[in-house]
C-alpha cells in the first residue's frame, strides 16, 4: 500500500489519553487518524527531538463513538473531540479553533458512516509493502474445508467412518448461509436432506463439525427446527438427527430406528434439562484411563447377543444442546418454531445452556464500557461496581460451561452433541468451536486456529458485517450542545447539556417504533426479543447501502468477541498448552473492526464468494503468519501424554479462576481483577492454614462434636475451596467473609443448629474465626499494607503510597 496522502492537518493539537496530555500535529487521510507527537513546531525548533517523534495510527473504521464538544472563544476553552475505538482505546483531541475541531469530526465522520458502500473500505484498498513476507503468503489459501475433513478422518479415498460429503449446497442453493462444502451421515441421501431442510430455520440441517480422532463421536450443529405449538414432527430429520448420533454402517436400518436405543419419557419434555454446567474437574487417572480403553477396545468390542460391533455413541446418553433459556425457547414456539419434541427423538437427551441472547450481551459489555469510559481524562482504575454488575464474567463463565459439559460428553463420555440455538451461528458458533478447542491439540496451535475459526465461524456464516456493523452508524457521531459550554466535567459524570431533549426525543421514536411506524423488514439478527433493550429505529443511510450490509444497531452483539474471551481464559489457565499467545487473540479482535483485511467483511461464504474478496482483498491470516515469532507462545509444549499432567490431549477450564481480560480493555491485571485475585488469595491462605493447623475443629465450625455432619467431613477429602463468586461487587472484606463462608459447611442434621446470633453459637464461632485469622496477618488485606501493596503482591490500582487512606477506602466500595 502506497504511502497515504494527507487530507487534513491540524497542528498543536492536544491529545489526552489516560489523563495524559500530549501536543502533536493530527493527520487526517482516507483511512486513518494519525498523530505525531512532539509537534513540527518544536522539531524545528530543535531538530536534536526528532529522534524522539512517535505516532499513533488509529484506523477509521475501528471508531465506536466520536463526539464533539464545541465551545465558544469567549469560553477560554478549547473545542474538543472524544472518541472511543473499538479496541477500547480512549483518546481526546483539543483543538485551539472551534472551526478547525469540527472540520475535523465532520472529516472522520464522511469516513466512517457515510461510505454507503463495502467497496470503500480499508481492505479494498490495502496492499502490503512489495517483496515483505506478508505480500508472499495468501492466506486466503490456509483453509480448504474437504482437507480438514480429510484430516477428521472423512473422504472417499479414506475408510467409510458413516460420513460423507455432499455436494448438495454447490452454489449455495440448498442452504445460502451454510458453506458449499457439508459432511452429512453416509446413509443419509440427499433427497432426505432436502425433505428434512424444511424442518431447519433457513434450511441449516444437522450437519457434521468435528468428528473425534480416538472413538469416532461427534460434535454436529443446526439451527432450531420448526416445532411450533403443535409440537409438529418431521421424520426425515428424526433419521438425521439418528444417523448423526450413530454414523455406521451397522447401526442404521431401513425403518431408522438404531437398536440400542435409550427409553424416552412418554412427555416431550420430560427428558429436557436445564442446566447449570458443572464444574468439569476430571483426574488424570481417570482421564487416561477411559482414552486407554477407548483406544484398546475400539475395534474389539461385541454385543454379547447379536454379535454386532458396538460403537460409541450408540449405548451412551448422546445429547441434543439447546444453548438457549428454556424460556426463550418456549417462547420461539408461539412463532412456530422451538426446540425438538423429545418424544421422536429416543436415541438423545436434551439440555439448556441457558447462555442469553445477543442483546443481553450487547447490553453486558455497554455496561463495562461504561465503567471504563473515562479513560482518556482520568488515569484511576475502572469503576468496579459497573464491572460486576455488566455479569460480562458470568457469560463467559456460560459459555466455557456449556462448551466443557459437551467436550466431557465426546471425550470421556464417549457420546455424541448436536448443537444448536436459534439461527445456529452465534451460540452455536461458540460452543462448537470452544468445545473443539478443549478436544483437539491441533486446534491449540497457530494454524490450527486459523482452521477452528475459518470452519465454525466464517465458513458457517456467523454474520461477521452485521454483528461487528463495519459501515458504522450516523448514531455513533454526536455534537454536544455549547450552551453549558465551560462548565466542568469530571469523570464518570454527566455534564447534562442537552439530556432532557435526547431522553425525550428517544421516547417519542420508541413510542412511534412500537405504536405507529413498526419496522416492516424482518431483522436477521437472533430473534429472540426477550428483555432485549429497547431502541430508537436506526435512522436511514444518507446514501444507499445494500440491506444486508447496513448497520442496524440492534444486530450487533459482541459475540466473537466472547469466544477470544473464552479461549483467553483457557490460554490464562493453561499456558502451555497453546501455541499463540495473548497478544493474537487481541490482535485479531482487532482486526475483526478494522477492515483492513477481507477476511470477517460480509455475513457468509457464499456473500464472501460473490464479492471475489479472495482476488480483491488481502487475508488476515497473511498478517500473522508473516510475524509468527511475535504470536508465539514461548512456553508452548507440544508433547501430548495423557499419563502425565499438563500434556493431557483434553483441556477443561477452572470457573473459579475466570478473570477479566485486562490486557484488551487496556488495564492492568490489578485495575481489573485486584479484588478477585484478592480474594482468591485470601481464599488459598485460609484454606492453606486449615490444612495445617486443625482449623476444622468442632468448636471452630460451628458443629456440635459427635454430629453426623462432623463425621461426613472427617472422612471426605479435603478439597482446596473455589474463589468466592464474582458475580456481584467484591471488597477485600467480602471476600473474607466469603471465603468463611466457603469454608463452613452448612449443618445438615440437626436443625437446632441454625440458630441466629442472638442464640449466642454465632458470636463465639466468629470469635474462634477472628482468633485464627488474626494469626494469618488478614489486617493488611483489609486495610492494606504498610508498603502499599495487596494481597497478591500488586499495588492497589493506580494509587500511589502518599495518597489519603480515604481514597483508598473508596477503592474498596
Amino acid at each position: 500500500m502506497a504511502a497515504p496522502q494527507t487530507k487534513q492537518l491540524y497542528t498543536n493539537v492536544h491529545a489526552l489519553r489516560g489523563g495524559k496530555p500530549e501536543l502533536g500535529d493530527l493527520d487526517l487521510n482516507d483511512f486513518h487518524l494519525v498523530f505525531r507527537f512532539p509537534p513540527e513546531s518544536k522539531l524545528s525548533a530543535d531538530p536534536s527531538l526528532r529522534k524522539q517523534v512517535k505516532q499513533g495510527w488509529f484506523a477509521f473504521h475501528i471508531v465506536s463513538q466520536c463526539t464533539l464538544r464545541t465551545t465558544p472563544a469567549a469560553s477560554g476553552i478549547h473545542s474538543s473531540i472524544r472518541i472511543r475505538f473499538r479496541d477500547f482505546t480512549y483518546i481526546s483531541f483539543n483543538f485551539e479553533d472551534d472551526k478547525a475541531a469540527r472540520d475535523a469530526f465532520e472529516f472522520i465522520r464522511s469516513r466512517t458512516c457515510k461510505l454507503g458502500n463495502i467497496e470503500k473500505l480499508l481492505a479494498f484498498h490495502y496492499r502490503p509493502p512489495p517483496n515483505s513476507p506478508e505480500c508472499k503468503i495468501n492466506g486466503w489459501d490456509l483453509y480448504d474445508a474437504r482437507a480438514e475433513f480429510r484430516r477428521q478422518g472423512i473422504s472417499e479415498k479414506l475408510p467409510d467412518l458413516g460420513w460423507r460429503i455432499t455436494n448438495i449446497n454447490k452454489g449455495y442453493v440448498f442452504s445460502p448461509t451454510y458453506p458449499e462444502v457439508l459432511a452429512v451421515p453416509s446413509k443419509i441421501s440427499d433427497n432426505t436432506l432436502k425433505y428434512a431442510a424444511a424442518f431447519r430455520s433457513r434450511a441449516r440441517i444437522p450437519t457434521l463439525s468435528y468428528l473425534h480422532p480416538i472413538n469416532n463421536c461427534t460434535i454436529t450443529r443446526s439451527s432450531q427446527p420448526f416445532v411450533g405449538l403443535r409440537l409438529k414432527r418431521n421424520i426425515q430429520d428424526e433419521r438425521l438427527v439418528s444417523a448423526c448420533f450413530a454414523a455406521s454402517p451397522d447401526l442404521l436400518d431401513a425403518s431408522g430406528a438404531e437398536p440400542g436405543d435409550s427409553t424416552s419419557p412418554s412427555s416431550s419434555q420430560g427428558d429436557v434439562v436445564s442446566v447449570e454446567a458443572p464444574d468439569v474437574d476430571l483426574s488424570l487417572s481417570e482421564t487416561a484411563r477411559m482414552e486407554d480403553e477407548l483406544a484398546a477396545d475400539t475395534n474389539t468390542l461385541y454385543d454379547q447377543k447379536t454379535g454386532k460391533r458396538l460403537i460409541y455413541g450408540a449405548q451412551q446418553n448422546n445429547l441434543i444442546v439447546d444453548a438457549r433459556p428454556l424460556i426463550n425457547s418456549y417462547a420461539m414456539q408461539a412463532v412456530g418454531k422451538g426446540s425438538e419434541n423429545m418424544d421422536y427423538y429416543k436415541s438423545a437427551k436434551k439440555v439448556f445452556l441457558n447462555i442469553d441472547n445477543i442483546h443481553v450481551m450487547r447490553d453486558s459489555l455497554d455496561k463495562v464500557i461504561d465503567a471504563i469510559k473515562d479513560a482518556d481524562v482520568s488515569p484511576f482504575p475502572p469503576n468496579r461496581d459497573l464491572l460486576a454488575r455488566s455479569k460480562w464474567l458470568e457469560h463467559i463463565s456460560a459459555i466455557l460451561k456449556g462448551s466443557a459439559l459437551i467436550a466431557r460428553q465426546v471425550g470421556i463420555l464417549h457420546s455424541h452433541a448436536l448443537i444448536h440455538c436459534s439461527d445456529g451461528w452465534d451460540r452455536t458458533s461458540q460452543l462448537c468451536a470452544l468445545s473443539e478447542l478443549m478436544l483437539d491439540p491441533y486446534y491449540r496451535t497457530i494454524d490450527g486456529f486459523i482452521v477452528l475459526v475459518e470452519k465454525d465461524w466464517l465458513s458457517f456464516g456467523h454474520m461477521f458485517q452485521m454483528r461487528s456493523g463495519h459501515l458504522s452508524h450516523d448514531s455513533w457521531f454526536k455534537v454536544e450542545s455549547d450552551a453549558l459550554a465551560g462548565s466542568t466535567v469530571r469523570p464518570g459524570e454527566n455534564d447534562g447539556r442537552g439530556d432532557a431533549i435526547e431522553n425525550a426525543l428517544a421516547s417519542a421514536k420508541r413510542f412511534w417504533s412500537k405504536n405507529v411506524a413498526p419496522d416492516s423488514k424482518a431483522s436477521t439478527s437472533d430473534p429472540e426479543d426477550l428483555a432485549a433493550p429497547e431502541e430508537p429505529k436506526p435512522e436511514i443511510p444518507t446514501l444507499a447501502v445494500a440491506d444486508e450490509y447496513a448497520t442496524r444497531l440492534r444486530d450487533i452483539s459482541p459475540v466473537f468477541h466472547q469466544f477470544l474471551d473464552a479461549t483467553y481464559q483457557l490460554l490464562r489457565q493453561h499456558p502451555t498448552r497453546f501455541e499463540f499467545n495473548e497478544r493474537f487473540l487481541r490482535r485479531l479482535l482487532y482486526h475483526v473492526h478494522s477492515c483492513q483485511y477481507g477476511t470477517f467483511l460480509c455475513n457468509n461464504e457464499r456473500q464472501r464468494r460473490e464479492a471475489k474478496l479472495a482476488e480483491r482483498t488481502r487475508s488476515v491470516w497473511g498478517y500473522f503468519l508473516s510475524r509468527r515469532p511475535e504470536f508465539t507462545n514461548p512456553e508452548y509444549d507440544a508433547a501430548i501424554d495423557d499419563h502425565t499432567r499438563g500434556r493431557e490431549r483434553i483441556i477443561f477450564p477452572r470457573f473459579g479462576e475466570v478473570r477479566w481480560w485486562h490486557q484488551v480493555f487496556n488495564r492492568t491485571d490489578d485495575e481489573m481483577n485486584g479484588d478477585l485475585n484478592a480474594s482468591a488469595a485470601t481464599a488459598e491462605r485460609v484454606a492453606a492454614y486449615q490444612a495445617t493447623s486443625g482449623l476444622s475443629d468442632p468448636h471452630m465450625m460451628g458443629v456440635e462434636e459427635g454430629s453426623e455432619s462432623t463425621s461426613r467431613s472427617s472422612d471426605s477429602p479435603r478439597r482446596s475451596p473455589q474463589p468466592p463468586s464474582f458475580t456481584t461487587s467484591q471488597s477485600v472484606i467480602a471476600g473474607v467473609e466469603s471465603a468463611h463462608s466457603a469454608l463452613t459447611p452448612e449443618p445438615r442434621s440437626p436443625p437446632q443448629l441454625q440458630r441466629s446470633a442472638s442464640t449466642g453459637e454465632v458470636p463465639s464461632t466468629l470469635a474462634g474465626l477472628q482468633e485464627k485469622i488474626s494469626a494469618l496477618t488478614l489486617g493488611k488485606v483489609v486495610f492494606g499494607a504498610a508498603d502499599g501493596t495487596d494481597a497478591s503482591g500488586g499495588s492497589a490500582g493506580r494509587l500511589s503510597k502518599g495518597e489519603p487512606a480515604a481514597q483508598e477506602m473508596r477503592s474498596m466500595d
